[in-house]
């Protein structure tokens, strides 16, 4: 590829971190000249100064293989398959962190919110859903906002459709990742599901966060989610892994998880 794509490439990041040639190259401390000459092709970066630009706009690993491959570089992060033996160690500390969780429902997702595994809760909780939602690779969005999913057993739909789609377009922003946004694009076009409630929850969690009321056929399930990454990632792979856990909010959906977990 041309020096002009690396520049190209480079311009289009510091765009969409609404960053100014000025603002840029205060922030890398070299000129604004210089920089503008990177952007335009006229000069030639090395190795070290992609590496340095790309951490001050916070490009995301796979992204930045590819600003080194656009300048003539080979990538520098590697990149294994989750189910690869390569991948074995990663998809170890993942399994045994998804264990752990039990028996509370948790889920590693990859950048494009498809579900690469979970631990033995989660099936559990997908009873009544269109068999086409559950055909490898699961997509966690499509799955949960899908009037075939499961949006017609989440109590508080709307209200956990806002969440999931802010957090959708806050990962766009990060990644400017084109797939993403043609995910976006799809599940904000699903109708709500039919006889819709418009409830809520818990005040006093509502107060905090956003639950996820969920209907089970073992009952209504109350839960807090939070999402892990992991920190420092110097693998592209693992830099893209999030797992996603759900505890009970209330004595009821543990009680009701733990009798689920017995049964197993």
């Amino acid at each position: 590829m041309t020096d002009d794509a690396f520049g190209n490439s480079l311009k289009a990041w510091r765009k969409q971190r609404r960053l100014s040639q000025l603002d840029l190259a205060g922030d890398a401390n070299i000129s604004t000249r210089h920089l503008s000459f990177l952007e335009t092709g006229r000069s030639k970066p090395s190795r070290d100064m992609i590496l340095h630009l790309s951490e001050c706009l916070d490009v995301p690993l796979r992204e930045r293989n590819a600003l080194l491959v656009s300048a003539g570089f080979a990538p520098i992060y590697a990149e294994h398959d989750f189910d690869g033996d390569a991948g074995m160690a990663i998809r170890t500390a993942v399994d045994q962190i998804l264990s752990a969780h039990e028996p509370y429902p948790a889920l590693a997702m990859d950048r494009h919110w498809n579900m690469v595994v979970s631990n033995r809760i989660v099936p559990m909780m997908l009873g009544g859903v269109d068999p086409e939602f559950l055909r490898p690779p699961v997509n966690l969005l499509r799955l949960s906002l899908h009037p075939d999913g499961l949006a017609s057993r989440v109590v508080n739909f709307q209200q956990w459709r806002d969440h999931l789609l802010d957090r959708l377009r806050r990962q766009i922003e990060l990644t400017a990742d084109r797939e993403l946004v043609v995910l976006y694009d799809e599940v904000t076009r699903y109708r709500e599901p039919d006889h819709h409630q418009d409830a809520t929850g818990d005040d006093a969690i509502n107060s905090l966060i956003v639950p996820l009321v969920l209907k089970t056929d073992a009952g209504t399930l109350r839960f807090v989610s939070t999402t892990t990454v992991f920190g420092t990632p110097v693998e592209v792979t693992l830099s893209e892994l999030a797992i996603e856990t759900l505890l009970p909010a209330d004595d009821g959906t543990r009680t009701i998880l733990k009798q689920l977990a017995a049964r197993m």
